[in-house]
């Protein structure tokens, strides 16, 4: 008995599922260069432009000579140094809360704080379109694991009642495949008024959304007893890597003691945390990035929709069109490239079938020329497609 390997990865080309690497030869950036080819690009999650921002690249290059490279050790033996302990200062501070715990990774943040907080005997409930980490999560946590309806605080409520144990509500903050926005106070009665506890990964929120970009709870203007667990990650907006978790006192100390991803894995490069806690300096400071990205939201929806575009419910940066087909969404996405124009499909197994689409970001870096050129080339493409229906 052997595994068929082939006959998975020839099953996945002829459903139109299967995934190849682009080889990006630039730094991000709108104008990049990808297999050879200089392309526009609206695909990346840099929303605020920082990730080959001078100051941030300085300040990492700075971090180096003083700090080394590598973190030498996890956070619990000799692998904690002063850049990492300013940057969950720092960011303690952005989210309002007393403590914020830095992790390597967004997915370890999610896996960490879940299987810290609940197991055998307890309940995590989940948003159905929440991001995979925050799913595996779940699932690996032990404990009696439900997803309630999209963004439904009826559904909840229902899979609340029969909630036993511990009870973690766990929900993202901006959903990264629709970029609709969670209806956080609804949720948050909700859960409070059962005495569970609201987790939100606000991996897309924070930079884009919030007066000072402190993401959607700031949006909302929720308390840590609304939210008693928020995770951001820092590989988006704030343009450099890792994650970080914040609440109370007593939530980080836990997850110190009993997150296995956070205790059994060597911390970050310390000139990475020097380079974030300038990114963080910037997204704190300079609000015309965010108010640009909302000019630029705004003309790239109006243009859309007049087209006749299937857009989403989203005020994000992440504005999805909605094909259907995935060999459908793969050919428009094609035909975009030809024009120098970079925007990915999304298909299945990322969103549920039938519902394959263009996932275009918008970053402060664009221009709104840029744009515009964009909706040009999909105007043009929807034109040579022909007006077939948009879902299968």
């Amino acid at each position: 008995m052997s595994f068929d390997l082939a006959a998975r990865l020839a099953a996945r080309r002829a459903e139109n599922l299967y995934r190849q690497r682009p080889l990006l030869e630039t730094p991000q950036g709108p104008q990049v260069v990808v297999d050879g080819q200089p392309l526009l690009a609206f695909c990346n999650n840099d929303y605020l432009g920082l990730a080959n921002h001078p100051q941030v690249i300085e300040a990492l290059r700075a971090g180096a000579a003083r700090w080394g490279v590598g973190g030498g050790a996890s956070h619990l033996v000799i692998g904690h140094s002063s850049p990492h302990h300013a940057l969950e200062e720092a960011l303690a501070d952005l989210t309002g809360r007393p403590r914020a715990l830095l992790f390597t990774t967004g997915y370890m943040a999610n896996l960490g704080a879940v299987t810290a907080l609940v197991g055998q005997g307890d309940t995590v409930l989940e948003d159905r379109l929440n991001h995979a980490s925050l799913l595996d999560a779940g699932l690996l946590s032990g404990a009696r694991f439900n997803r309630y309806l999209h963004n439904d605080d009826v559904s909840l409520a229902k899979r609340l009642e029969k909630a036993t144990g511990n009870t973690l509500v766990v929900t993202d903050g901006v959903f990264s495949m629709d970029g609709d926005i969670a209806d956080l106070p609804a949720l948050a009665r909700e859960t409070k008024a059962k005495g569970a506890w609201l987790m939100v990964d606000d991996a897309h929120g924070f930079g884009p959304l919030g007066a000072n970009g402190g993401g959607v709870v700031e949006h909302f203007g929720l308390s840590l007893e609304d939210v008693p667990v928020l995770v951001g990650t820092l590989g988006k907006a704030f343009g450099t890597a890792g994650a970080f978790v914040a609440g109370s006192d007593d939530l980080i100390e836990s997850l110190i003691q009993f997150a296995r991803p956070y205790i059994y894995t060597t911390s970050q490069p310390p000139a990475l945390a020097c380079a974030t806690l300038k990114s963080l300096e910037l997204l704190r400071s300079e609000h015309w990035r965010r108010e640009h990205l909302n000019v630029l939201i705004r003309q790239f929806r109006k243009g859309a929709e007049q087209m006749g575009l299937e857009l989403m419910d989203s005020a994000t940066p992440i504005q999805p069109i909605m094909i259907g087909d995935a060999g459908r969404a793969m050919l428009f996405s094609q035909m975009l490239r030809q024009r120098g124009l970079m925007v990915t499909a999304i298909r299945p197994p990322t969103v549920p079938a039938g519902s394959a689409r263009l996932r275009v970001t918008l970053t402060a870096a664009h221009s709104e020329a840029q744009v515009q050129l964009l909706l040009e080339g999909l105007a043009d493409c929807l034109q040579q497609l022909g007006a077939e229906p948009n879902h299968a």
